[in-house]
């Protein structure tokens, strides 16, 4: 559900701004109005600025210190000296970097040639011989130069031909001449050993580095936030009264208004405090069990419900959990979700133990769903020896003697259920923000749907006559018409509301149909983890008897670890990812969910 939140308006005279700024920021409750005031100002582009460039280092040296830095804060570096050192240290590793290539292309070129001592060709050149050294292909080797010039081939590699010639003064041939490196090979190769030394000497350098300053980097991070913060609050307040008093707005949930008319009391500032309108955009804050509090992570990925509408967590909470464990449909897996929620809760953090008791929670669905499905680490239960009294609780088998799957009746089953229900807050939410008379064509819509339904699933079952359910269908089909052709919008012209009405039901008739044949979606994944754990589990036992006693189950229970393992990471992902899709189209589509809230933010002290 959502918080209900109180307007709160104070004038503060400008003298106390400051100080009252700082006792509202210990409070920690008020969620300051921001206002539009054109360009952004120069000091705060700074400090956002400041604050990515600190983000990204953050992240890349949790990276570098193996997600492990010291707790101990270093305090001797300021800030921005902790930036310049960082990046100093990623020139020096980049400058290396590049350095590498460039001696490895001078190794290659020197390589051709052999491991000689310059200084030797210098001595030479010094007594009156120029050694001069070329590169040519095969066919533009003049035989003659060996005569003339003194040349001798060096190497032949790939049609092409490296030789040198010795001459009393320099010569010119009809092929360039190769400029080589300064440096000898054993020159060279020693200069890359120091290279390489060094640019691990500066790895470890910078992950000594990471450890030892992250926190620091983190403290001064949340000190800008704090900054960053502060700065808006004051761009937000508006200056009155040739600047003597300042105006600021916020917004206050409900149970926190007794401690912050405490404060502004005993600071003597003046204030209003009102309750929210429907109207007002109010940031939400939203005020669930612990059960349904798992799932708000889900709600805020597609938005946070407007302050008229209904927070959808409490439906969305149960009927994902269906979802994930109908498409995952094992027991087994459900099992093993459960026992690996509970080993990585002890392991992660507080932030993430809250999604291991989510994991536990799906497990938990998955295990019972599975069960009714009859499906444990790809077995059929059904197909085993077990009392005949649980069978009867496992929906499997063929609907009669149809062709048609008793699971995808029941996937087919709940999605119209979930749009039924989608459908009702729709109505309910529109007549509480526009009044009855507004959402008629919603109530049609709901009456003729949900009525509709209900009126053909008592006669197929036999509880009602034909003749009970054409006139029930008659008089259904009546009452929505009205609604939907001639009352969809009171203020408009009978005619242009029966065209919209016409539209609403060409777009009723094409979207609804395939938005519950969606579900069948559910069944599908379901069948096919099913399938593919058999699938595994055939396979093994089949290598099992091709190896022998001894090979054979070792090789047996690689293939069933591996392939369980493969196969639940796989459904898991399925089993997340469509159940999110009919979430956040099938359901919000039809309940008329929109997202587009203001989350509670307070203005407060910045924590890790």
């Amino acid at each position: 559900m959502i918080t209900k939140m109180k307007k709160l308006t104070f004038l503060v005279y400008h003298k106390e701004y400051e100080a009252f700024l700082e006792q509202v920021r210990e409070l920690g409750v008020v969620h300051v109005v921001e206002r539009q005031r054109g360009e952004m100002d120069d000091t705060l582009l700074q400090f956002m600025q400041k604050r990515t460039l600190y983000k990204n280092m953050l992240q890349n040296m949790y990276v570098l210190a193996d997600k492990q830095p010291e707790e101990k804060r270093c305090q001797e570096m300021s800030a921005d000296a902790l930036v310049k050192s960082y990046e100093d240290l990623q020139a020096r590793i980049q400058d290396l970097n590049q350095q590498i290539p460039a001696i490895d292309k001078d190794v290659a070129q020197m390589e051709v040639w052999g491991d000689f001592d310059w200084k030797a060709v210098r001595k030479l050149e010094d007594a009156g011989w120029f050694v001069q050294f070329y590169t040519c292909s095969e066919k533009d080797y003049n035989v003659a130069w060996a005569e003339d010039y003194n040349a001798i081939v060096v190497k032949e590699n790939g049609g092409h031909l490296y030789f040198v010639t010795v001459t009393p003064q320099p010569v010119e041939l009809d092929v360039e001449p190769l400029r080589l490196p300064s440096y000898s090979l054993s020159e060279l190769n020693r200069k890359k050993a120091g290279t390489e030394e060094a640019l691990v000497q500066a790895h470890a350098e910078l992950k000594d580095f990471c450890k030892a300053n992250y926190r620091t980097l983190e403290k001064c991070n949340l000190q800008l936030q704090e900054e960053i913060d502060l700065l808006k609050v004051k761009l937000n307040s508006e200056q009155m009264a040739e600047g003597a008093v300042v105006l600021m707005e916020g917004w206050i949930p409900e149970d926190c208004e007794a401690d912050v008319r405490k404060l502004l009391d005993e600071s003597g500032i003046y204030y209003e405090i009102r309750a929210a309108r429907r109207e007002d955009n109010a940031p939400i804050k939203l005020k669930n069990n612990a059960y349904t509090r798992m799932y708000e992570v889900l709600t805020k990925m597609y938005g946070m419900p407007d302050y008229a509408e209904f927070d959808p967590t409490p439906i969305l909470a149960p009927f994902f959990s269906l979802f994930f464990a109908f498409c995952m449909g094992d027991a087994g897996y459900g099992l093993v979700l459960i026992a690996l929620g509970f080993v990585l809760k002890k392991k992660m953090s507080k932030s993430m133990k809250g999604m291991m008791n989510l994991v536990i929670t799906l497990g938990i669905f998955t295990a019972v769903i599975g069960a009714i499905l009859g499906t444990f680490f790809g077995v059929s239960l059904f197909d085993l020896e077990i009392p005949a009294k649980l069978k009867e609780f496992m929906i499997v088998g063929k609907i009669g003697e149809t062709t048609y799957d008793k699971q995808m009746l029941l996937a087919l089953i709940i999605g119209a259920v979930h749009i039924c229900i989608a459908m009702t807050v729709k109505a309910v939410g529109q007549t509480v923000r526009f009044g009855f008379k507004e959402s008629l064509s919603a109530w049609g819509w709901l009456l003729l749907v949900v009525g509709f339904i209900c009126t053909g699933g008592l006669s197929f079952f036999k509880i009602i006559s034909e003749d009970v359910s054409t006139w029930a269908f008659i008089v259904i089909g009546g009452i929505s018409a009205i609604g939907i052709y001639l009352l969809n919008n009171i203020h408009r012209n009978v005619l242009v509301n029966i065209g919209a009405g016409i539209w609403d039901t060409y777009n009723m008739a094409t979207g609804l149909m395939g938005d519950i044949l969606s579900y069948i979606r559910l069944y599908a994944l379901g069948l096919a983890g099913g399938m593919l754990g058999g699938v595994f589990n055939q396979l093994a036992f089949m290598v099992n008897d091709a190896a022998g006693p001894a090979l054979g189950w070792l090789f047996c229970g690689l293939i069933l670890v591996f392939g369980h393992t493969l196969n639940i990471a796989m459904s898991c992902l399925s089993a997340f990812v469509h159940p999110l899709r009919l979430t956040f189209v099938e359901y919000f589509k039809n309940s008329g969910y929109e997202g587009k809230g203001e989350a509670y933010k307070p203005f407060t002290i910045v924590k890790k």
